[in-house]
């Protein structure tokens, strides 16, 4: 009975007897480089215990088939990403959900009499007929890395951001007016404790502060600002500007009473008669620049031309701003300029007529000085005071 056919057909072991099958039974062992079919790729989604139980009933328990089922799982498996935190801990709740679920059917099926455990599952065209109750975790044992668990669990966040991004809209605006309400109550609780303590310090212009030199604040209080109508006054002051360039009025201050014996009192008939020796001889005697000894001995030449023709010195200052003080009332001190317009068209006739040190950035500073403008901060007391003397 033996013939080429029974060469190419396969011998299976039934009920311990040897029996002849078709060739096309034998299952040969996908290669390497072969590419998964479509049913393959979408069987990477099913669970792993539905596709065990189907394996062992469609392929008869055959080694052959047992074998690349496995290997097929294999692949499967090769091909899913890693499972993430959030995926294991998706998992973990829908097979606690599937158990329940599993659980509440089971104890119906068996209130209703339908369920009997003694009993193995029919069969029916030689495949299993699985209870109900197996697939009430279908979706409890989908792989931990699949693609559908990842993309459920961009979705869960992105709906948890929304919610966060929903919970902070106005949340935010009303905290911040809150905040900005006690913010404000407590620093007029200071301010007021500070101004009972210190009286007006606190109010005064904002480049005082509590470490500037008390000599420094007393000009601040008693001088600056104050509208200058003396010509000796207005020499002195336009001497000390143009020395204070590149220093600090602080230590300008201090050296105000060298000044004033060096140049007699700022007299400005005396110091228009001083000689070369005599200049000479102050700046050795007094340690004060040779050059600025000489700016100061023209410019108290050129007053005297002046008087001349305007009568004084004050009369030809004051008119430039029609004889009353200029008031642009800053509110923060980093507004004031160190030069202006009217600065600028002063200096330009003060260069004009011969004087020295006279650029508008120091005659900007006599103008400040001698009260030609009111540069005090409009919360300062010496703003009023300033305003109301003019």
């Amino acid at each position: 009975m033996c013939n080429s056919n029974v060469k190419s057909a396969g011998v299976a072991q039934i009920d311990g007897r040897p029996v002849l099958q078709p060739a096309g039974n034998r299952v040969a062992a996908p290669e390497a480089a072969r590419p998964l079919k479509k049913s393959l790729q979408k069987s990477l989604s099913m669970p792993a215990s539905l596709d065990n139980a189907a394996a062992a009933t469609t392929c008869a328990a055959s080694p052959e088939n047992t074998r690349a089922a496995d290997f097929a799982r294999a692949a499967a498996a090769s091909l899913l990403p890693p499972p993430t935190p959030a995926s294991v801990s998706a998992k973990a709740t829908r097979v606690s959900g599937a158990k329940v679920a599993a659980a509440r059917t089971a104890a119906a099926a068996a209130a209703m009499g339908g369920l009997d455990r003694s009993r193995k599952p029919a069969k029916k065209g030689g495949a299993a007929v699985l209870p109900v109750v197996m697939f009430a975790g279908l979706e409890a044992y989908e792989p931990a890395g699949s693609i559908a668990a990842a993309q459920r669990e961009h979705v869960a966040m992105a709906q948890a951001q929304r919610k966060m991004r929903i919970a902070h809209y106005g949340r935010t605006a009303s905290f911040s007016r809150v905040e900005g309400k006690v913010s404000a109550t407590a620093t007029g609780a200071a301010e007021l404790v500070a101004g009972a303590v210190t009286g007006h310090d606190e109010k005064r212009c904002s480049f005082i502060t509590p470490y500037s030199d008390p000599l420094y604040v007393a000009y601040h209080d008693e001088e600056w600002g104050v509208p200058v109508r003396d010509d000796e006054l207005l020499f002195e002051m336009l001497t000390l500007s143009g020395v204070q360039v590149g220093a600090d009025w602080t230590s300008i201050l201090k050296r105000r009473h060298v000044y004033r014996e060096a140049f007699s009192g700022f007299n400005v008939d005396a110091v228009a008669k001083y000689t070369e020796k005599q200049m000479a001889s102050l700046s050795a005697e007094f340690g004060l620049d040779l050059g600025t000894i000489r700016g100061a001995v023209n410019n108290a030449c050129r007053i005297s031309e002046v008087r001349r023709d305007f009568g004084s010195f004050s009369k030809y200052v004051w008119a430039f701003v029609n004889n009353k003080p200029l008031s642009p009332s800053y509110k923060y001190s980093r507004k004031i300029p160190v030069k202006t317009s009217k600065s600028e068209s002063i200096s330009k006739d003060m260069v004009r007529r011969g004087f020295r040190f006279v650029g508008p950035t120091v005659i900007h500073s006599f103008m400040q000085a001698v009260g030609l403008t009111n540069d005090h901060l409009v919360s300062c007391p010496r703003h009023r005071v300033c305003s109301s003397s003019a």
